[in-house]
């Protein structure tokens, strides 16, 4: 049959539409008659006719067809005007972006040529057709809200990788990520815009002017007296960075603004875009969706012989003949026109979305599912999947492209009628099948975006009053419950906390219509027609995951993590409703509270983890290494073939292999290359045109899918998964094949849903949680700004009244602050609603307790818990992070059902697994300890740490004094000083005392919070340390090994940046360089911290020298003590000059925190030991030839003079002048009270301990002073008691000692310290490489 409404002759359904010669008069019950006035009144005509029925024409069903083209070709324009091309334009319809020749750079271009993508520095790329005359427009859907140029070009115009549209002399652009316009120079012009936004830009050649609309608002005249005239055309065109992306609509599709239903309306008067609308085909649907009005209005009542009007709504198809036939002729010239976009939007999205607009539930409307069933009915199967796939995109990119207004009107007008037509099953299936994620990004409908404007979004009537703390702590962090806040201020904050409540209502509206779209999404029961949809969806989903999981190397492959973000929460909540729903039905099951994935999961080889990396390393080396223990504790047998897996070698020629390979279904177009749904528009779903002007492809495809593992049981890929495979039957477990032993046999009621859930953990870990960390910054700015403002408005209170100019300043600086806070406030409001609420807290919180379970559990299975993914224990470790970051600036985390244990929980598998033999990957190892790190730093989790079971804590603090070498032991050394930061000499602050003037980056940072120090993890460790000599003794060499490490490498770069410094030119030094430096300084201090904590817990590891390598010990501790205090207190040296330089980066370095360091050991050693103790540790220490007596006076900034300076025989000459060092004044901003500041020199104010009341006690000042005065004396005494020494009788290693040690079997000699240090390592002799078997004493003979 001929379809004349789509131009095309089309196989139509034979539904026996005409009634042929033998038919009878009637049809069906309805008489010639009645059948007459039913079809007059349904197609009804335009031109005047009789009135009175019995004087028109009869018209039955054999006339309807040239009835129905008479009816059509009415309002038709004739073949001259339709063939009429609308003067002032060149080129061809329909208009797309120029791939062929117009571009320049590097872009992915959509299949349809009207999305791109910036793959370079600066592309750029223009239409395929021009204008000369007229006025035109056309509309860019901004999908990023980067760097780009968006306008106007002449084919002239020669762009290149730094200069785009705007920077040539005839083209002309608006660049909203600068608020500017571009033609060679630029302005400011216009507002900044948003992904979301929609930019429409207009031409007028005859009046010579060129303007820019955001959002359907006029920016205002952008260009005057452009160049116009014979030769001179424009383009549309762009210029976008990398990564950023657009879609164009030159008229393809109804332009967006203003709203019109009118036919041939364009958005601003007199303009008209660049591609021609269908109008005959527009009036052609529009009247054909009147006549299917008509029939769903319209009821024939047979008894009374009559038509009767009936409310639309209520229309069924119940299959009269006669209705179904006049609807077969209607969709005979309807169903064609319905595979166009622009019909589909304008007409039928239009009269859907009418249907709607009554309000009320979803279900109060069947007639769209009525609707369905006719389409399904009365159209062929491709012309319904066209159509349903053109009305998705229509509705995914008007939700998306709608302006943000106070009710999201438009964002649920969107959402109800997508929830509408998913609630039909057949249509569901083919979407989820073939539209929602292989063509379409359909995340988007689960996204809510931020307004970046706040008053164009309404927030100023939905949120009238404003507020922000303006109560803060010394440390700047806010004050949650201000005990001074005045009444006005109580007013305002909760006038805010009620605006925030009824945005957060509107906002709880869109969120529920996109979790009853998953609802439907992950209906299980729709098994009528087929597969159910879950398992479709599940099957997509994975998918999905596997596109964003294997391309995290290429950005514009990925979904946008803001996207994820809210995918993440509804998908959360459906799944939990769904379990649920599923609990109550069976009773015994386990609850969503309890859910987490079971071990099995990770090794029977049921669900594709693709190539992410296992808890034990690759899944080929497990399946090789552990086939024992799968066939012993799960019943699985690996196929042999399967174990000859790929080896490393085979991994990376499969890598570089992979980059030649095309992927299965390439589309041979322009040289495309078929990527992921993600790379495109974010409007559309493929970007198959990669174009290079460079002719190559930056791009490696991925590989393929990979193959699912063979397991002697059934294992197929996932697109061959039925429902038996997922949910498991007789005698089949399913996804829950191969239980270990150790796993309790615990009922699950929907065992696909625990697939989700997995799939739920890996997408936090992809994005979720980054962007999490992005959005506090709004927060962060807050903060900022009611600091800023507060300290404005107290100067403004200090201001003398003379001084008008500073107090017009201030005030003016006031204003901008007010009103920053008031837009950041609004804003802030919004996104706590949509990110950081209580119900997103507890999803999160949820996620943590899921991943904790799963870990408990695979850890349960021994060897096993190697099959497990890193990412459980990432998003373990990341989601509590973000509830004690993110989510605890609003809401407060002890409100969390369970926290406590939770804490508990997590303590114990960090405590258990930093060390875990079986986690073999260096980044999950080095992720283990930082969380370790950071838990420790905080009361509440501390406590945790001390309520896991003794055992546990025993054995991580076993594993925490392992030796240092060959691991990250500046971590390890991390956790020990926070163990011990608030017991220690002078170590109770949170900042250093020179730093306090500063304003932290982030005062929430682990290392700024106030000392909690732990004394059962410190007993723990004297236990450990004092039973285990060995341990003790490994321990301890690694430390002084670490030390001598850090401290030599951070004099060698100081040495280099005085260098610098010096240089007459002006040199640079490396902020890298800086960093490093202020990195081993602050490592230096740790590891002298950690030796005073191990000389106060276990002070016999050093003094009782019955102990082995208790003598060496404390020699090397002296040894290292004395380097460092020489360096730090000479006068004038390196590090006084250094420190005095002020250079950024190195604001930690500094005398205070290293000499109080060296101060508390010394004082632990040579007072508060026993007698014994004390007499040993002094003995070694004034025997080091590097003890200088002053630098122990420095400490209490005392002078000396060459008799009392003098430490030994080998350091008088050294020693003959005090040092005046450490100009506090230099390197402190003035941490002293003003006694001490002004005694001294007024040039010099000398380092001194005294300075420091508020961190130093007066107990430990004494303590110092005694010390002080013991080392004097005794230093006197050893020097009047020293007999002259020989050269010949001194180490010819040190020269500071007398030989004492002879060497078996080569006879050389040292003195006891120095072999004894060398064989800790190696067992060479010093001389003569000979191995050494043994030491013996020796003394030298005495001459005869």
């Amino acid at each position: 049959m001929s379809s004349k409404g789509g131009g095309t002759t089309l196989t139509r359904r034979d539904y026996k539409l005409t009634s042929d010669t033998d038919k009878p008069r009637t049809t069906g019950i309805v008489n010639e008659k009645l059948l007459s006035d039913y079809l007059h009144h349904v197609f009804p005509s335009t031109k005047p006719g009789p009135a009175v029925a019995s004087l028109r024409k009869p018209l039955g069903f054999q006339d309807l067809e040239a009835h129905i083209e008479k009816l059509l070709s009415e309002g038709e324009p004739t073949d001259e005007n339709r063939d009429q091309s609308v003067e002032g334009r060149l080129g061809p319809q329909p208009v797309v972006l120029d791939h062929t020749s117009g571009f320049e750079g590097l872009l992915f271009v959509d299949d349809d040529l009207l999305g791109v993508i910036g793959h370079s520095n600066f592309s750029s790329i223009r239409a395929t057709t021009c204008v000369y005359k007229g006025k035109w427009a056309y509309e860019v859907l901004i999908s990023s809200q980067g760097l780009m140029q968006i306008g106007w070009c002449t084919l002239n115009c020669r762009f290149n990788q730094e200069e785009g549209v705007g920077d040539t002399p005839d083209s002309y652009a608006y660049d909203g990520n600068r608020v500017r316009k571009w033609n060679v120079t630029t302005t400011n012009y216009g507002k900044s815009w948003a992904a979301g936004d929609i930019v429409s830009c207009l031409i007028d050649l005859d009046e010579g002017t060129i303007t820019f609309c955001l959002n359907g608002q006029s920016l205002g005249v952008a260009f005057t007296n452009i160049k116009t005239g014979p030769g001179v055309a424009y383009f549309p065109a762009i210029s976008l960075s990398f990564k950023e992306s657009v879609a164009f609509n030159f008229g393809s599709r109804p332009l967006r603004y203003p709203f019109s239903a009118r036919l041939v309306m364009y958005p601003v008067e007199g303009y008209l875009p660049l591609q021609n609308p269908p109008t005959a085909d527009l009036i052609s649907a529009q009247k054909l969706l009147g006549y299917i009005k008509n029939v769903l209005s319209t009821t024939i009542d047979t008894q009374e012989e009559r038509l009767l009007e009936k409310d639309c709504a209520m229309w069924r198809l119940h299959g009269e003949p006669t209705v179904l036939i006049t609807l077969a002729h209607i969709f005979n010239y309807f169903a064609p026109l319905m595979c166009k976009v622009y019909l589909v939007e304008d007409v039928l999205m239009n009269f859907l979305l009418g249907i709607l607009e009554g309000g009320g539930s979803v279900d109060e409307h069947p007639l769209i599912q009525q609707l369905l069933d006719l389409f399904w009915l009365l159209m062929e199967d491709y012309e319904v999947n066209e159509c349903l796939k053109q009305l998705m995109m229509s509705l995914l990119r008007a939700y998306r492209f709608s302006p943000i207004i106070p009710d999201l009107g438009f964002q649920i007008h969107y959402l109800r009628l997508t929830t509408a037509i998913l609630r039909h099953e057949k249509s569901r299936k083919y979407l989820l099948n073939s539209v929602l994620f292989d063509v379409l990004r359909s995340v988007v409908f689960f996204y809510i975006k931020t307004p970046l404007r706040v008053k164009e979004a309404g927030l100023e009537e939905l949120i009238p009053t404003t507020w922000w703390p303006t109560h803060f702590d010394k440390e700047g962090k806010d004050e949650r419950e201000p005990k001074d806040e005045s009444a006005d201020e109580r007013l305002r904050r909760r006038a805010y906390e009620r605006g925030c409540q009824r945005l957060k209502k509107r906002i709880e509206v869109v969120e529920e219509l996109q979790v009853q779209i998953l609802r439907l999404l992950l209906n299980n029961k729709d098994k009528t027609t087929g597969e159910a949809s879950r398992y479709i969806f599940l099957n997509k989903f994975r998918k999905f995951l596997q596109e964003n999981a294997s391309n995290r190397g290429h950005p514009t492959a990925l979904c946008p993590p803001e996207y994820m973000v809210c995918f993440l929460h509804r998908l959360i909540t459906a799944v939990r409703a769904c379990w649920d729903e599923g609990n109550r039905k069976n009773p015994g099951s386990i609850n969503s509270e309890d859910t987490h994935v079971p071990p099995q999961l990770f090794y029977n080889g049921k669900v594709d983890f693709f190539d992410l990396q296992r808890l034990g390393g690759l899944l080929s080396h497990l399946k090789k290494t552990l086939k024992d223990d799968l066939a012993s504790k799960a019943n699985i047998i690996i196929d042999p073939a399967e174990i000859q897996a790929t080896s490393m070698d085979d991994l990376d020629e499969d890598e570089e292999s992979g980059a030649a390979l095309r992927l299965p279904g390439a589309v041979a177009m322009g040289g495309a290359l078929a990527r992921p749904s993600w790379l495109s528009s974010p409007t559309l779903g493929r970007a198959n045109r990669f174009l290079s002007t460079a002719a190559v492809s930056l791009m490696t495809p991925r590989r393929p899918l990979t193959q699912p593992e063979k397991v002697k049981v059934r294992t197929l890929a996932v697109e061959q998964r039925t429902e038996e495979d997922i949910e498991g039957s007789h005698g089949n477990d399913g996804l829950l094949l191969g239980r270990p032993l150790e796993e309790p046999d615990q009922p699950i009621a929907d065992k696909s849903l625990l697939e989700i859930v997995d799939g739920i953990v890996m997408m936090y870990n992809l994005s979720v949680h980054q962007q999490l960390g992005k959005m506090v910054v709004v927060s962060d700015d807050v903060h900022e700004y009611a600091v800023a403002l507060k300290d404005t408005e107290e100067k403004i209170a200090r201001c003398p009244a003379r001084r008008a100019d500073i107090l017009e300043e201030l005030q003016k600086s006031q204003k901008v602050f007010a009103e920053k806070l008031n837009h950041l406030s609004r804003r802030l409001a919004w996104i706590n609603a949509t990110i950081y609420s209580k119900e997103k807290m507890l999803d999160v919180y949820w996620l943590l307790c899921v991943c904790i379970r799963t870990i408990e559990h695979a850890d349960n299975t021994g060897s096993l818990f190697a099959f497990a993914p890193e990412f459980y224990l990432n998003v373990a470790m990341n989601a509590y992070s973000a509830l004690k970051n993110y989510f605890s600036l609003v809401n407060s985390m002890e409100e969390l059902p369970g926290y406590e244990e939770t804490l508990t929980q997590l303590a114990a598998i960090l405590a258990k697994h930093f060390a875990d033999p079986r986690i073999v990957g260096t980044d999950i190892k080095d992720s283990l300890m930082q969380a370790l790190a950071s838990y420790v730093c905080y009361p509440q989790s501390l406590k945790a740490v001390e309520r896991i079971p003794e055992e546990q804590r025993v054995a991580m603090m076993r594993n925490l004094l392992a030796p240092y070498e060959q691991r990250p032991w500046a971590q390890t050394n991390w956790i020990l000083v926070r163990l011990w930061r608030g017991c220690g000499f002078g170590y109770r602050y949170t900042r250093l005392p020179h730093l306090l003037k500063t304003k932290p980056e982030d005062a929430n940072l682990p290392s700024l919070q106030k000392p909690c120090p732990s004394l059962l993890l410190q007993r723990h460790m004297a236990e450990l340390l004092s039973m285990d000599k060995d341990m003790a003794a490994s321990f301890l060499n690694s430390v002084l090994n670490q030390l001598n490490w850090a401290f030599s490498e951070f004099i060698g770069m100081i040495q280099e940046i005085q260098q610098a410094a010096e240089r007459p030119e002006r040199n640079f030094v490396d902020t890298r360089q800086l960093k490093v430096c202020a990195t081993c300084f602050d490592l230096s201090v740790s590891l002298l911290r950690v030796l005073e904590m191990t000389v106060t817990l276990v002070p016999e590891i050093f003094l009782d020298w019955s102990r082995p390598s208790a003598e060496l010990l404390l020699r090397r501790l002296a040894q290292l003590l004395n380097q460092v205090l020489n360096r730090v207190t000479a006068e004038k040296n390196l590090f006084d000059r250094v420190v005095n330089l002020r250079l950024p980066g190195l604001e930690s370095v500094d005398h205070y925190p290293i000499l109080v360091a060296v101060t508390g050991i010394l004082v632990r050693i040579l007072v508060d030991g026993d007698r014994q103790g004390i007499s040993c540790a002094a003995s070694v220490l004034l025997s080091d030839p590097c003890f200088q007596l002053h630098s122990i006076q420095h400490l209490l900034g005392e002078g000396g003079d060459s008799s009392s300076s003098s430490g030994s025989s080998t350091a008088v000459s050294s020693s003959t002048v005090r040092p005046a060092v450490g100009s506090l004044g230099s390197s402190v901003p003035s941490p002293l009270p003003l006694a001490a500041a002004n005694s001294g020199s007024s040039d010099h104010k000398h380092f001194s301990l005294h300075a420091y009341t508020d961190y130093i006690s007066e107990e430990e000042k004494q303590k110092v002073e005694r010390m002080l005065a013991f080392l004097t004396e005794e230093s006197k005494q050893a020097a009047a008691s020293t007999a002259p020494t020989s050269e010949e009788d001194l180490c010819p290693i040190c020269y500071a000692h007398s030989i004492s040690a002879i060497f078996k079997p080569c006879s050389h000699k040292s003195c006891k310290a120095c072999i004894n240090q060398h064989l800790m390592n190696n067992k060479d002799c010093f001389f003569c490489k000979a191995t050494i078997t043994g030491v013996e004493d020796y003394s030298k003979p005495t001459s005869s």
